[in-house]
């Protein structure tokens, strides 16, 4: 099972897997000393000095689910962007849309380019909903941060919606993906015995938020200040990173973007 938040059920990528991820590739790009300072000690010196650096879960904000017209539909829900608009104006941005209210749960809010519309309706997954205007406000603001590439931002505010909380929760059960997996006897290519599995996972095009933050970290008598720190994560994210298991059936290649 992926990880989950225990009261909401929201999938989540927790901060301890990113920062070990980001730890990894400052290694591997600059050596373990600027590493040690940022990231902190390895866990057996770990009582020697903190790290500059804290990353907080990410949450889920969009999720890619299936839709009768346009393909797919990254669907997110009033709960999910009032945490986005917390979180991104606890770190100083303050051009943040206000949240739309989705009044019942046959409402979906879409964007005027919208891809989704079936005549007057949205169908995802099982779920047929009304369709109505209220979300363009929010897939402008967060296109540009998205993507770089105009194209794609055109893509996503096709396909941003906006549904009730009710059926966010609904979604985030079965809109996940689940694999069936099997391992084979070499000789005589049956599957062995107990050697089948389900692995489940966010579905490709997954969008999740966190925080980093940056303290000032005196170590021997030199101090990592907070503008070290960003630049340092800046430079990390701008290649593909792996997060998680199974890296070699592909899973966990994931794009980071500090805004």
């Amino acid at each position: 099972p992926i990880a989950r938040e225990k009261g909401t059920e929201i999938p989540i990528v927790p901060g301890s897997s990113v920062k070990g991820v980001l730890r990894d590739a400052c290694e591997a790009k600059n050596g373990s000393d600027i590493c040690t300072r940022i990231f902190g000690p390895e866990t057996g010196h770990a009582a020697e000095h903190a790290g500059a650096v804290q990353i907080t879960d990410l949450r889920l904000v969009a999720l890619p689910v299936r839709s009768l017209a346009g393909v797919f539909a990254w669907v997110t829900s009033p709960f999910l962007l009032r945490r986005l608009k917390r979180d991104a104006e606890f770190a100083g941005h303050n051009d943040v849309p206000p949240v739309p209210d989705v009044s019942d749960t046959g409402t979906c809010l879409v964007t005027p380019t919208s891809a989704l519309r079936l005549g007057d309706d949205v169908i995802l997954e099982d779920v047929k909903m009304a369709a109505q205007d209220g979300a363009g406000a929010w897939a402008e603001w967060l296109a540009p941060i998205l993507f770089d590439d105009e194209t794609w931002q055109s893509e996503f505010q096709a396909r941003l919606c906006v549904v009730h909380d009710d059926v966010m929760a609904f979604l985030l059960q079965v809109g996940t993906e689940v694999t069936a997996r099997i391992r084979l006897k070499d000789e005589e290519k049956t599957v062995a015995r107990g050697a089948l599995w389900y692995e489940e996972a966010l579905p490709a095009e997954s969008i999740l938020a966190g925080l980093v933050a940056a303290i000032p970290v005196a170590i021997n008598g030199s101090t990592v200040q907070p503008n070290k720190v960003f630049t340092t994560v800046s430079k990390l994210v701008q290649e593909p990173l792996q997060v998680g298991g199974n890296a070699t059936v592909g899973r966990g290649l994931c794009r980071l973007i500090t805004v």
